[in-house]
């Protein structure tokens, strides 16, 4: 996968430093970012203008060394272990032969992410190691521009998102009504069948994911509660999927709103008044534009026809109770924010669009859309359809 590391390579000649540390598996994205390495234990990622790769053990040396980034590869073997483990004790020995290694190539001063490790930190500056914290976050800001490559991936994650997206409404649109619940089947149907569906289906893409939302009624008017249950009809049925493709690591995010039935009045102005905030907000989507600009369109629709947000009142519990988005990467939750304090957008950035309204006697209303932010506009990576009823 392709990455422009003119950023971080910027950030080390203004901080001083003479290269980048992280200590960490591969779920953590920055490490993955860095190394190109899938690996389910922590390594040291170096970065010091080419990539050099430090493991505790030869278990993924040969991997490593086939499939990683690393323009070196190494182990604490390689810098003799044993005889530190002897000298210092296993617990200072492996700040012993980290700071060996960083020495062989030549670096005294480390810039490190936020969430370092504490103790490693500690270790290494006993071993002499000048290590600074990268309070900015420099490498998961440089993800936040996107290359082709990237973008490509995202646009894979979000094809198999759209049929995971078509399969539950399928389910949704086979559905007979009988009293207050909805039957597949003669079953039925619940939010963990619809959910079972989304992943069966992801799982033949190449996705997967670890949980979903199918939240119906009442559920639907907690943003993040999962959903449980029969599912009713003439009520609103939020299905929001953020499937990872599990060759690219890359994610999608998508949420559409569904009512197998008719919609009570209430929930066809909210969802009419979402659909408006979510194309305002796309609108102002350009480079150079404020996430919180984003954020403010999407609210300016709320507040006008009278509906709280939190822009507005701080502390509301319903009406339109988030931000308006965020980046979508490696991480399903990433920068650029489109919310309060979001800043400019940059051609590359990848970011959801997902105005909503919440209201325990309602239900709850969202719309997402997934785009990219271009030289003069945005790309929309997102082809579904946004319909209420399901027919």
């Amino acid at each position: 996968m392709s990455r422009d590391l003119s950023a971080l390579d910027d950030y080390l000649d203004a901080a001083g430093v003479d290269g980048y540390l992280i200590d960490a598996d591969s779920t953590d994205a920055d490490q993955y970012y860095l190394s190109g390495f899938d690996a389910p234990d922590p390594f040291l990622t170096l970065y010091d203008g080419s990539v050099r790769l430090l493991f505790a053990r030869s278990l993924e040396y040969g991997r490593a060394v086939a499939e990683s980034d690393g323009e070196t590869v190494e182990r604490f073997v390689d810098y003799d272990y044993a005889a530190a483990v002897d000298e210092h004790g296993r617990e200072d020995a492996d700040d012993v032969v980290i700071a060996r290694f960083l020495d062989s190539y030549g670096v005294d001063a480390v810039a490190v992410p936020p969430r370092f490790p504490l103790s490693r930190a500690d270790g290494l500056r006993e071993q002499g190691i000048d290590v600074r914290v990268d309070r900015d976050a420099t490498v998961t800001g440089v993800r936040a521009v996107k290359t082709d490559d990237e973008l490509d991936a995202i646009r894979d994650a979000q094809r198999a998102n759209e049929a995971a997206m078509a399969a539950a409404e399928d389910l949704l649109a086979g559905a007979t009504v009988e009293g207050d619940r909805l039957y597949h089947d003669g079953e039925v149907l619940t939010s963990e069948r619809v959910k079972e569906e989304i992943e069966v289906t992801l799982l033949r893409a190449g996705c997967a994911l670890d949980e979903t939302i199918v939240a119906c009624g009442r559920d639907a008017a907690d943003p993040h509660d999962r959903g449980s249950g029969p599912l009713a009809p003439d009520e609103p049925i939020i299905v929001d999927i953020f499937p990872q493709n599990k060759a690219s690591k890359y994610h999608a995010d998508m949420t559409r709103t569904f009512c197998v039935g008719t919609p009570a009045e209430t929930l066809a102005e909210w969802y009419d008044l979402t659909e408006r905030a979510y194309r305002a907000a796309l609108d102002a989507v350009e480079p150079g534009v404020t996430g919180e600009a984003v954020h403010d369109a999407a609210c300016d629709v709320y507040e006008n026809a009278g509906l709280p947000t939190l822009r507005a009142d701080d502390g509301a519990e319903t009406g339109f109770i988030h931000s308006t988005g965020h980046g979508v990467g490696l991480d399903v939750h990433e920068l650029p924010s489109v919310g309060p304090g979001g800043a400019e957008l940059q051609p590359g950035n990848v970011i959801s669009i997902e105005p909503g309204l919440y209201d325990p006697e309602v239900g709850g209303v969202r719309i997402e859309d997934l785009v990219a932010v271009t030289e003069d506009g945005y790309e929309n990576l997102t082809e579904y359809p946004v319909e209420l009823v399901v027919e």
